[in-house]
């Protein structure tokens, strides 16, 4: 009976929610280059208790306890990335979140995103590809991959997407410039992003910390 029952590709960790309901939104974390899982799972007991929260680790081993999701180069000071692979790591989240409902008990319709650094580009990558399955992104420290806008959904497909982006104008990895385009290629879109700047580099301090759980907190009502 279960043979075609699907395993999460990815290896994950998990935080319960602190309230319980049957059918609970869920929350993806997802860490930069060179991170794992445990990045950004710091923080898990301090996110809003409704959520079921997981923390993916990237399909790419770089050393010991180090993942990412495609490989990058910053030798020409722009990042070059490996397409195919930026690629194949989309398809691997979407499948991964398929795969977890076979494991847990969520509201596939309050799926969200949250992602520092290339954790941000593949939450942009899944989301605005495929908006029907994901209800809002938290990009901090991001960049939208030219190369993935010809699969950008189009603009109706878009209208529910909610998105917040943060980013340090100081940011020397990923550079401030990277989250205004962003900004601004979504607002053409017809997709408002609550956008926040910090006069920072490239990390996650408090008060962008404070940030993106506000919105969270006001999402998860609406």
């Amino acid at each position: 009976m279960n043979s075609n029952k699907k395993k999460p590709a990815l290896h994950y960790l998990v935080r319960q929610p602190k309230i319980k309901t049957t059918k609970p939104p869920l929350l993806l974390l997802l860490h930069g280059v060179g991170g794992n899982e445990q990045n950004l799972f710091s923080f898990a007991n301090e996110l809003p208790d409704d959520f079921l929260i997981v923390s993916a680790r990237g399909p790419l081993t770089l050393g010991p306890q180090s993942f990412a999701w495609f490989q990058v180069n910053f030798t020409n000071g722009y990042p070059q990335i490996n397409e195919q692979q930026a690629e194949a790591a989309r398809i691997t989240i979407l499948d991964f979140i398929e795969a977890l409902k076979e494991e847990h008990d969520f509201d596939e319709k309050q799926v969200y995103l949250m992602g520092f650094s290339q954790g941000g580009i593949m939450s942009y990558s899944v989301a605005l590809t495929q908006p029907e399955k994901i209800k809002g992104i938290a990009v901090m420290s991001g960049r939208l991959l030219p190369e993935v806008k010809p699969l950008i959904a189009d603009e109706k497909r878009l209208e529910k997407l909610k998105v917040f982006i943060s980013h340090g104008k100081q940011d020397a990895v990923l550079h401030f410039p990277f989250a205004t385009d962003a900004v601004a290629y979504l607002e053409n879109k017809g997709i408002h992003p609550e956008f926040h700047q910090y006069n920072e580099g490239h990390t996650i301090n408090k008060q962008m910390f404070d940030d993106v759980k506000l919105w969270l907190k006001t999402n998860i009502a609406n």
